[in-house]
């Protein structure tokens, strides 16, 4: 992301087994801007630790890389359990592996019912078109929200200080 202009920030948890909340607020004012849209936080490491806390993300999107299994819905629930959306990723390899589509998504609907799985090849370019409109359409939730917060509070101060000098 750091080739294509994005502000990169790694964040080192040194002897804890996970990313906590703390840290990503200590990181926010070197990577977010005034013009910031989205954050990525990629908590990486294994299926249980980093999914057991929250980091006071929007969304929690799950990686599932094809080759990883279609298994691991229901060895790894935890993740998959507190996610917002599945990506399966690498489905170009399908062909060259045995992997089954239908029990995945079968494991899938069972575990996380609510959230949306996405199929997606870099590769290909399949389900990056579906992918990139979910970022677009969080980007200007989350622009909007903001926005709508930012123009309460001066409301909120304008209200306040009119009511303090008579």
């Amino acid at each position: 992301m750091q080739g294509w202009g994005a502000p990169v920030h790694q964040i080192e948890t040194i002897n804890a087994c996970h990313l906590d909340a703390a840290r990503i607020q200590q990181a926010l004012p070197s990577v977010v801007r005034e013009d910031t849209r989205l954050l990525f936080i990629e908590n990486v490491g294994n299926l249980v630790c980093p999914a057991a806390f929250d980091l006071g993300e929007a969304e929690r999107v799950v990686l599932l890389s094809l080759p990883e299994g279609e298994d691991k819905p229901l060895k790894y629930p935890v993740p998959f359990r507190k996610c917002s959306m599945v990506l399966v990723t690498k489905t170009d390899l399908l062909p060259h592996l045995d992997w089954e589509r239908e029990r995945c998504l079968e494991y899938l609907r069972h575990i996380t019912p609510w959230a949306p799985v996405l199929e997606l090849s870099a590769l290909t370019g399949v389900g990056l078109d579906s992918w990139i409109d979910h970022l677009q359409q969080a980007a200007r939730k989350t622009w909007e929200s903001r926005h709508a917060d930012r123009h309460a509070h001066a409301q909120h101060l304008s209200h306040d200080s009119g009511m303090s000098h008579p």
